[in-house]
């Protein structure tokens, strides 16, 4: 790391480049997006198997968002989710692995995105698959490993929202888990006394959202420990002391939209922080300005501008994080 670099980690904030991006470059973003995902000798494609199902929700989503999703070979795309579901009703991240609430909640997005209809049958086995991961005590599991973590327990609530399934779960003790997560700092954990993270806050805000529970928390307080993540920079970060990453923009923009209080945090160096992740030459987003782009890190850049009111982009929900045009009557906010 270079002495600079260890400067930014040394005081949790990053300087903008004088010559960062000022204004959204939507097109070079379509460009990268549709490049890496029609490139599948590439790599990055190759390496990230792992995770395909939910890096083709977060290309889909990306280009539904920019308004270009018209650019994505559609059929070819939904046929291959379609080979990622297994005999349990989950979905599994490429064909022949084991299923995980992540990637089941990535498949039924993208399939929604592409205005797919999911049939009774099958979202009664997915509503089965994702019932069959709530815990005792209310909590979620993501898969066979056991793993808990109030991330799966929002993917679990928003699949079962998706596919018009939510009797399914045990909603009340989904959600005295959650509160079991809540802390007296406004925020919330993975787990009951884990430190609060942004990441745990939307999941745990939106799952309060989806099940109507919003009244269990003070707003204010969880308000502002999210505007308290905004950097001198403009940027946010996960907790506090770390440093500003673009895919915050998104966890915590989203939460505080969900809580009525996306005032709470300076728009105007936000998006100036947002823009200066942007890559000028190939397209994308990086976690911060000058580093490499990646779709993840796209997608929620992208999102989050959508929720300042872009009017070149398409108006997301930040529950879902989809377009209400996808949505539609789903849409809750």
């Amino acid at each position: 790391m270079s002495f600079a670099g260890l400067l930014d980690f040394a005081r949790k904030d990053i300087d903008i480049p004088a010559s960062s991006p000022r204004n959204l470059l939507k097109d070079v973003h379509s460009q990268f997006i549709h490049q890496y995902q029609a490139d599948h000798n590439s790599y990055m494609y190759i390496m990230s198997e792992h995770l395909r199902v939910s890096g083709i929700y977060w290309c889909v989503n990306a280009m539904d968002l920019s308004k270009d999703l018209e650019k994505m070979p559609s059929q070819e795309i939904i046929e291959y989710v379609k080979t990622c579901r297994n005999s349990d009703g989950g979905y599994g991240p490429a064909p022949g692995h084991d299923s995980h609430i992540l990637h089941t909640l990535c498949a039924v997005q993208t399939l929604l995105i592409f205005g797919e209809t999911i049939d009774s049958e099958t979202s009664n086995e997915i509503a089965s698959y994702v019932k069959s991961l709530q815990q005792e005590d209310g909590s979620f599991v993501g898969d066979i490993a056991g793993e808990i973590d109030t991330r799966f327990t929002m993917c679990s609530l928003a699949t079962c929202h998706l596919i018009n399934r939510p009797n399914t779960l045990n909603i009340q003790k989904a959600i005295e888990f959650i509160m079991r997560c809540y802390n007296t700092d406004g925020g919330f954990g993975t787990r009951p006394g884990s430190e609060s993270h942004a990441g745990q806050v939307y999941c745990c805000v939106g799952s309060l959202a989806i099940t109507g529970r919003l009244e269990e928390i003070n707003r204010d307080r969880t308000a502002e420990w999210l505007a308290f993540r905004q950097c001198e920079s403009g940027g946010l970060n996960g907790r506090p002391e770390k440093l500003p990453d673009v895919c915050y923009s998104w966890w915590v923009l989203a939460s505080l939209a969900i809580l009525g209080r996306l005032d709470f945090i300076d728009e105007k160096k936000m998006k100036r922080f947002i823009f200066a992740c942007q890559d000028d030459e190939t397209g994308g987003f990086a976690d911060r300005p000058g580093d490499c782009a990646d779709p993840f890190h796209t997608v929620f850049g992208i999102a989050a501008l959508s929720l300042f009111g872009d009017e070149t982009l398409e108006p997301v929900d930040p529950i879902f994080c989809m377009t209400k045009r996808s949505l539609g009557k789903l849409s809750i906010l």
